[in-house]
């Protein structure tokens, strides 16, 4: 519980607009973070911040190509 309400807060102290490169962090991003950091040692922080950083800006492209694609006549 204590987990989840550290979760909520992060996800609250997101701005709500962000850059066009890359999409908020979400509570399932956050959570894959904190188990990533809490449970691995092989990694630094920096790789894993760099890892997160990727994947939501390849998100973000994703979804601009879905868009993109759905509003084509």
């Amino acid at each position: 519980m204590l987990a989840l309400a550290l979760l909520a807060a992060i996800a609250a102290a997101q701005p709500t607009s962000t850059p066009d490169d890359r999409i908020p962090l979400t509570l399932p991003e956050i959570r894959r973070l904190l188990a990533t950091l809490a449970l691995t040692t092989a990694h630094t922080v920096t790789a894993i911040m760099r890892w997160s950083d990727w994947r939501r800006r390849h998100q973000a492209r994703a979804r601009h190509c879905h868009y993109q694609r759905r509003s084509e006549p």
